[in-house]
């Protein structure tokens, strides 16, 4: 699958701490990840399925891939966007995630549209 550089897909992501959710003593820091995706291209393309790299402040790295986002494998029409919220827990205060969308375009064709990587971080742990 090629990246995608003729379907203009493009992906916004913004992160949240969850102190409720986490337990600093337990090694137990959780994030929730806001995305948008929007599609500025011509066809409508389906999002098939998910890859993500998740990287703690350890350098260990976790993949997980999957089936759509949230238990969907949304449609987005030319013009129009799709956001989810998720979460994922971190062993460190401060970690990161990457990762692409599998998509298919309306005419058949595959592609992967490419998640940037984006910063995990509790407030205040970095400077």
């Amino acid at each position: 699958m090629s990246p995608d550089v003729t379907h203009s897909i493009e992906i916004s992501v913004t992160t949240e701490y969850l102190p409720e959710q986490s337990s600093p003593d337990a090694e137990r820091y959780a994030f929730a990840y806001h995305i948008t995706i929007t599609n500025a291209g011509d066809l409508p393309a389906r999002l098939n399925s998910r890859h993500w790299v998740i990287t703690n402040g350890r350098g260990e790295i976790e993949e997980v891939r999957g089936d759509g986002v949230i238990g969907q494998q949304p449609v987005i029409g030319p013009g129009s966007h799709y956001r989810y919220t998720s979460g994922v827990v971190l062993s460190t205060p401060v970690g990161s995630m990457r990762g692409s969308y599998q998509m298919i375009a309306s005419d058949g064709e595959r592609f992967a549209a490419l998640i940037p990587i984006f910063t995990l971080s509790v407030p205040g742990s970095l400077n």
